[in-house]
Parts: C-alpha cells; sequence; structure tokens
C-alpha cells in the first residue's frame, strides 16, 4: 500500500486538517517537474535556479505544516496529560470510599469520585484516544520522510538542502523527539492493571485493547448477517402464524421447532464459510 493510500486508511477523521498534506506537497514536486525547462535547450545553470527557487517555496511550505502538526500534537499531549492527572484522582478518592463506605461525607472535591465500572471505562476511553495521538505522532514524522524522500527521487538529485532540513527541522521536532504519549501509554496500562484489574496485565490488556486502526468491515459480511436476519423474522413468524391458524397447533410447534434450529445452523454456517 502507498503511504498516500495509507495515511487517509488510518487518519482520526475529526484531525484530518491537522495532518500533514501529503497529497498538496506530492503534487507540487509533479508541478515543479512538469515546469522545469529541458535540459537539452537550457544552460545546466538555469534549470539549478528553477529548482532552487522552487525548493525556497516548497521548504517554506514544509515548515508551516511541520509547525502546524507540532502545535496540534503538544496541545493535544497537554490536554492528554492534565486528563491522565484528573483520572487518578478519581481513581484514588474512588478505592477510599469503596474502602470506608461508611466514612463520613468527605468535603466537595474539585473531582468528583466515580464508580470503579465508570472509571474503568473511562480509562480504556483515554487509552483508545492516547493509541490516536500517538498514531498521530507516527504518521506525520512518517509522512515527512516520505516527502523528502520523493523530492529527491522526483528532481533527480540528492539535494544536500534536504538532509540539512530533514536533519535540523524533522529530526529535532517535538513529534519526533517527544516521548511523553508512550510513558502516558505505559502509566495507564499500570494503572488499569494494578488499581483496576488486580494486576492481572492480561485482564487489562483485554479491556484496554484497541481494534486495528483503519480496519474496515467486509461489505460482504454485513450483507450476509442483514439477510440471515431478515430470513429469520420472516420464517419465524411463518411458523408462529401456521401454528396458530391450524388445527393440531401445539403439535405442529414442536415438529416446527426443530426446523427452524436446523435453518439458523444453515445460515449460520453460510455466514461463517463467507466471512
Amino acid at each position: 500500500m502507498k503511504f498516500a493510500e495509507h495515511l487517509t486508511a488510518h487518519i482520526t477523521p475529526e484531525w484530518r486538517k491537522q495532518y500533514i498534506s501529503y497529497e498538496e506537497m506530492k503534487a507540487m514536486l509533479y508541478v515543479a517537474v512538469e515546469e522545469a525547462p529541458s535540459q537539452e535547450v537550457v544552460e545546466p545553470e538555469v534549470l539549478k535556479r528553477h529548482y532552487a527557487n522552487f525548493d525556497e517555496h516548497f521548504f517554506h511550505y514544509c515548515d508551516s505544516e511541520l509547525k502546524k502538526i507540532n502545535t496540534f500534537y503538544s496541545e493535544k499531549l497537554a490536554e492528554a496529560t492534565r486528563k491522565f492527572a484528573g483520572l487518578q484522582n478519581e481513581l484514588r478518592i474512588s478505592l477510599e470510599d469503596s474502602k470506608s463506605p461508611r466514612r463520613l461525607t468527605r468535603g466537595k472535591s474539585e473531582f468528583p469520585a466515580r464508580k470503579i465500572q465508570e472509571l474503568k471505562l473511562a480509562f480504556s476511553e483515554f487509552y483508545l484516544s492516547l493509541i490516536l495521538l500517538q498514531n498521530y505522532q507516527n504518521l506525520n514524522f512518517t509522512g515527512f520522510r516520505k516527502i523528502l524522500k520523493k523530492h529527491d527521487k522526483q528532481l533527480l538529485t540528492v539535494n544536500q538542502l534536504t538532509s540539512d532540513w530533514k536533519q535540523e527541522h524533522v529530526e529535532t521536532s517535538h513529534i519526533n523527539t517527544n516521548k511523553d504519549i508512550d510513558r502516558l501509554i505505559n502509566e495507564t496500562e499500570t494503572t488499569v492493571t494494578n488499581e483496576l484489574e488486580g494486576g492481572d496485565r492480561q485482564k487489562a490488556m483485554k479491556r484496554l485493547r484497541v481494534p486495528p486502526l483503519g480496519e474496515q468491515q467486509s461489505p460482504w459480511t454485513t450483507f450476509k448477517v442483514g439477510l440471515f436476519s431478515g430470513s429469520f423474522i420472516v420464517l419465524f413468524l411463518a411458523v408462529v402464524l401456521s401454528a396458530i391458524f391450524h388445527e393440531g397447533t401445539r403439535e405442529n410447534l414442536n415438529n416446527s421447532i426443530p426446523f427452524v434450529s436446523w435453518t439458523t445452523s444453515y445460515y449460520s454456517i453460510l455466514i461463517s464459510d463467507g466471512s
């Protein structure tokens, strides 16, 4: 899968405008090549000036994209850090309350206590947001690495400017050097394991499990499930009506039950085979 397709499949829709504008940057490279004067009819210096002018514009655009991404990532990371602190405080209060149910009413707290089950759900939702932010970090860093490589490939040159810009801006950028998102993910896993699942890491990770990003359900599977559900409802109604309006109601109904059971099993096998 090409990176442009990979990026489209794995972005968080609500953040769409905050990702690297990979397609636009790729289009800029193609236009630069198409508009370049033929090296067969112009002096090498003319061609060199053309690409130098393009690079000035291109790397200015790269710089603005990188600033946009770094700013958004920093804001989301700060938001996640505050959220984690709040959840930890709520968890501490809830655990204290659960251990002393007859304790006198405590003073008003900035973070109201929740039930343990509600906190488990809250930590699961928070963990998903961390994974999405980590995915945002990785996709954008990879995007810059890919587009700079494509820059040199399209312009048929190993540009020192490209290497210098990547080293000075991308390699040292917040989305590459900051590892706080990894720390938050590890601390969330540890908190859920030790405080909410009694030290059972396997159970904790099952609760925190995130489905593969970008995974889509097969339309054929959806169609089969709908077909089976509709057919089963019609069949069930037919059996009930037949039992009501014909003689020997109980006997007919008893004879129909095995048929309904067999049909249900048959449709289930069809769905499983095609999945």
